[in-house]
């Protein structure tokens, strides 16, 4: 029998769209022996950073790296029978796909799993080693939403069953149990709750959970700013997609929540708030360099969000869920590059430069100084023309000293513009 840790009261019932709990427990039950209950872990590194008792949910511990097998296998195992010899499809940016093959090598069930074109190597991998023969792989679309639409298109083809990544009802309840998990192992009342949210299933099941069991527990979301599809819902009322997302968080980049799951947040979240995604380089960093964490850009976001919260934890006890770590290695330097340019000590330049002798030794013993560092540097001389653009990238030792190149740069003629914040333009030359 699954033990429930009650630290509130239970409060009468309300219209409020929560998830039943009888729902939640069994879902629990269907999962025993199929997950691992994770470590809710003290950190003494962030309790001490920020004053407060801060715990770890351990998600990226789990069989597949992340919470989503608990969904995913929670939905296969209650199909009804009249379904049994169907096709199980699903879209996904790679951990859900990881939740539905190893439900499919599991339960013995022919799986179809769609994926961005875009999906780290490292979690297509992760998916064949888990369905093994029982699923095959289609990679298409820019985002999970393109692959979303074509899974959703391959299935009514095939008559199939959608296994969607976080709107529906048996999902939500197989990743509410992360709460069940929480309340269980707490050693004490939780005043904050700070969870990732993509399509909204985790903050749906975890919200409902707690609302119901620790109605005293703040419950925040955190979004990427460049994907902030929940916080825009909720903030105007409507479900409506965003015309365009920064895919870099990939495992919460979704341009619409799910319209259960937006149903159950507006109602049960105590807000949503949005982190950039340097400074979720910049604690992904932390963790792995400090703590021996590693994780997933989705997988840091409640670690990224506390930064906003600090004055507001202090002396509370607090949970951070830690969503995955289903990390590809070859994105280490873009996650370095993108922390140190949130941190302000990288920065980028198109700086105009005479075409005559002495115009780069003027812009090294002028402007820059003797711990700046040059990173990068493209001239491309034209003949027959006076001036040139030069690629200028440059690493300062401290934040404010780029506001001084950039005033000694006008003193010495040297024309610029400044791309930092210019995604777009950077991707092509960094």
């Amino acid at each position: 029998m699954f033990f429930i840790f009650q630290m509130h009261p239970p409060q009468p019932a309300t219209l409020t769209p929560a998830l039943p709990l009888p729902l939640v427990e069994q879902a629990a039950r269907t999962l025993q022996g199929v997950i691992s209950p994770t470590l809710l872990q003290h950190n003494l590194g962030l309790s001490a950073a920020y004053g407060a008792t801060i715990y770890l949910k351990r998600e990226d511990l789990q069989v597949v790296r992340s919470y989503k097998i608990r969904g995913a296998y929670n939905k296969m195992a209650g199909l009804p029978a009249d379904e049994a010899t169907r096709p199980v499809v699903c879209a996904s940016a790679g951990n859900h796909a990881q939740g539905v093959a190893y439900a499919c090598q599991l339960l013995g069930r022919r799986g179809y799993i769609f994926m961005p074109a875009a999906t780290p190597a490292q979690k297509v991998d992760k998916v064949r080693l888990f369905g093994r023969d029982q699923v095959e792989i289609v990679l298409t679309g820019a985002t999970f939403d393109d692959s979303s639409r074509e899974a959703q298109e391959f299935c009514q083809q095939r008559q199939g069953v959608y296994v969607h990544p976080f709107d529906d009802a048996a999902v939500m309840a197989g990743q509410a149990t992360v709460g069940l998990e929480i309340l269980r192992d707490a050693p004490a009342p939780i005043d904050f709750v700070f969870m990732p949210i993509g399509g909204g299933g985790l903050a749906a099941g975890v919200s409902s959970v707690f609302r119901q069991l620790s109605p005293a527990t703040r419950l925040v979301g955190v979004q990427p700013l460049g994907a902030p599809s929940m916080h825009r819902a909720i903030q105007t009322g409507q479900r409506q997609p965003l015309e365009h997302i920064e895919s870099f968080v990939d495992g919460a980049a979704v341009k619409c929540p799910g319209e259960l799951t937006f149903a159950i947040c507006r109602e049960l979240l105590d807000e949503v708030a949005l982190v950039p995604e340097g400074q979720v380089c910049e604690d992904l960093l932390r963790m792995y360099n400090e703590e021996g964490i590693v994780l997933e850009p989705a997988g840091t976001l409640s670690l990224s969000v506390l930064h906003q919260y600090a004055g507001q934890i202090r002396g509370k006890t607090v949970v951070c869920i830690l969503s995955g770590s289903n990390n590809d290695i070859t994105r280490m330097e873009d996650i370095k590059e993108r922390a140190l340019r949130h941190q302000g000590r990288k920065h980028y330049f198109l700086v105009t430069f005479n075409q005559k002798p002495g115009a780069l030794r003027r812009f090294v013993n002028h402007v820059l100084r003797e711990d700046d560092d040059i990173i990068q540097f493209q001239y491309i001389k034209k003949n027959n023309k006076e001036k040139g653009p030069v690629f200028v990238g440059l690493e300062v030792q401290r934040p404010h000293d780029i506001a001084e190149i950039q005033q000694r740069m006008v003193a010495e003629g040297f024309s610029y513009e400044y791309l930092n914040g210019k995604q777009d333009f950077l991707s092509l030359l960094v």
